[in-house]
């Protein structure tokens, strides 16, 4: 295993350039209008992806973004592909695999919160490879964002996620972006701790909830400083506590942010949109308070909507939001 380097300055930034997201997208079915499933009499076709998710609202944002994947030759792949291009993420990383399906989720809402149901097992995606990492739109890219949701599909893709943090030469080619994203129904070996504090713990910038820390990690990380302290490797580390606030600490500086008040629709999505919102911070060269706050707006527009992928508010009201004073800002989003 390789060293974990932990002297990192405040104020690293990558490098400006295009954004390559690996990771699987699934189809979606889900009720309209939503209901438990067994009584549920149609199912509405969505798309539902972690990665392809920050991908799409990193063109929002008008960062260059690349997706990268592999979906079966079936219609649901196309449909895929049509959308995450539609939004205008490159995907000419995305490979077809005429052997193995696209991934399929069903929901079941319900009283007490949804219920997902996954049909991924053998999926296009789950038999990606290391392999993948000599393909353009890795290679060429300024920053790469993997989640913890690949490492989980197979011992290939968990490969493919070490092998970009854990290069064999020793460096990496561009910086990595690491959301942690445990997905507790995918860890069925019991390794889900270990393996994603190592992975999380080599990232250049890593993203992870407080309460998802804590139920992986112990419920005595009671902060987002106690985070901090358990993995003081990441260059940038952003610490997000539910709606309240999220912090990061960049380099030696800490900054924390509260999230402005939104009337929440359905929270799925919310933390791919965060993620490429503060991404997309550090790339337009943002500070870190500002890269925070586009984090919090761009998780705004996922909360207000069913699907992963809600509109913006217009370039003027986010210039707005973001320039506004700390006491105006709690309110604004």
């Amino acid at each position: 295993m390789t060293a974990i380097h932990t002297s990192h300055q405040a104020g690293w930034r990558p490098a400006p350039g295009p954004v390559t997201c690996i990771g699987e997208t699934m189809a979606a079915l889900v009720p309209e209008p939503a209901a438990p499933l067994d009584g549920a009499g149609l199912l509405g076709v969505r798309i539902a992806g972690a990665e392809s998710n920050v991908a799409m609202y990193l063109a929002d944002h008008g960062v260059p973004a690349r997706w990268v994947s592999a979906l079966g030759d079936d219609p649901f792949g196309r449909r895929i592909r049509a959308e995450v291009a539609a939004s205008g993420v490159d995907i000419s990383g995305v490979r077809t695999d005429r052997h193995r399906p696209t991934g399929l989720l069903v929901k079941d809402p319900g009283t007490d919160g949804t219920r997902v149901h996954y049909y991924r097992r053998g999926s296009a995606a789950a038999a990606l490879t290391p392999a993948l990492l000599d393909d353009d739109a890795v290679r060429t890219a300024a920053l790469v964002h993997l989640s913890g949701i690949t490492p989980a599909l197979s011992a290939g893709c968990r490969d493919l996620v070490t092998a970009l943090l854990e290069p064999a030469t020793g460096e990496r080619p561009c910086p990595v972006s690491f959301d942690v994203n445990h997905r507790a129904a995918l860890w069925t070996d019991g390794t889900a701790a270990s393996v994603l504090l190592g992975l999380a713990r080599r990232a250049d910038i890593t993203f992870v909830g407080l309460d998802e820390a804590q139920a992986l990690w112990g419920g005595g990380l009671a902060d987002a400083c106690a985070v901090r302290d358990l993995m003081p490797e990441p260059r940038i580390l952003v610490v997000k506590d539910g709606g309240r606030a999220a912090t990061a600490f960049d380099g030696s500086q800490v900054h924390t942010v509260p999230a402005p008040r939104v009337e929440v629709v359905e929270p799925v999505g919310a933390g791919d949109a965060f993620a490429a919102g503060f991404l997309a911070g550090l790339l337009r060269g943002d500070d870190t308070v500002r890269a925070l706050r586009l984090g919090h707006l761009t998780a705004g527009a996922a909360l207000r909507v069913t699907g992963d992928h809600g509109p913006l508010p217009d370039r003027a009201r986010l210039a707005e939001l973001l320039d506004a004073a700390p006491e105006e800002w709690s309110g604004g989003g």
